[in-house]
This record gives structure tokens, sequence and C-alpha cells, in this order.
């Protein structure tokens, strides 16, 4: 059995052994556009609670990168729907992740794209 696995809108995914350009939270978004051309980028999350990868990606979205963008680190289901809204395709997690939030957990939170909280405050 694998050390991780890959989240998707469609549940886990065995880790796919990719071994991605790691961008780290501080990572100063003027060096973004150094990246674009890379198949996959992933962005630590050192704990759950440093929101900062959020906003890389999202830089990285708005600056052209089309390739897979991946979270990696310390992020738990309930993060999952930010994730895919300001860019990420998939979240790597740790088994021990897995077993405490199991993959119902997961896809419990991927009707991403129906939660919009602008448009419900619109009215």
């Amino acid at each position: 059995m694998s050390d991780f696995f890959i989240v998707r809108d469609d549940g886990f995914h065995p880790d796919d052994g990719a071994e991605p350009i790691v961008l780290a939270p501080d990572t100063d978004p003027a060096t973004l556009a150094d990246h674009l051309d890379q198949p996959l980028i992933a962005v630590d999350f050192p704990a759950f609670s440093d929101g900062r990868g959020f906003t890389l990606a999202r830089l990285l979205r708005e600056k052209g990168f089309s390739g897979r963008l991946r979270a990696v680190g310390s992020l738990i289901a309930d993060q999952y729907a930010m994730a895919r809204r300001v860019g990420f395709d998939e979240v790597r997690i740790s088994a021990a992740l897995a077993a405490r939030q199991p993959q119902d957990q997961w896809l419990y939170r991927a009707d991403w794209q129906e939660w919009d909280h602008r448009s419900r405050l619109a009215g």
C-alpha cells in the first residue's frame, strides 16, 4: 500500500510517483512566471492553518499556468473545495490522513463548483 494518495473530484487515486517542482508557501510571487512551462507544480502547505498556498495557486492560474497543480502537505478535507476553487487540480495526502478522513469526506466537498458565496449573498 502506498504511503500517499492523490485526491481528485472522483475520489482517491494511488500516488502517481510524480516528482514535481515544489513551491514553498513563502515563494516570491514575482518568480512564479519562471515555472509556467512545467507540466506539474506542487505547492506545499506546511500546516493546515497556513493559507499562503491558496494565493500562490490563484496567482499561478492568473499568470497562465495550464498544467496540473497539486497541493501537498497538511491540507484537510474541509479545505478541498477551496483548493479546487483557487486552481488546484488535486491534493496529495498521506495514508494516515486518508484513514482519519476517508474518501467520502473528500467527496462531500467535491461539489466545489456548486458553492459560490458571492452569488448567494447577492440573492
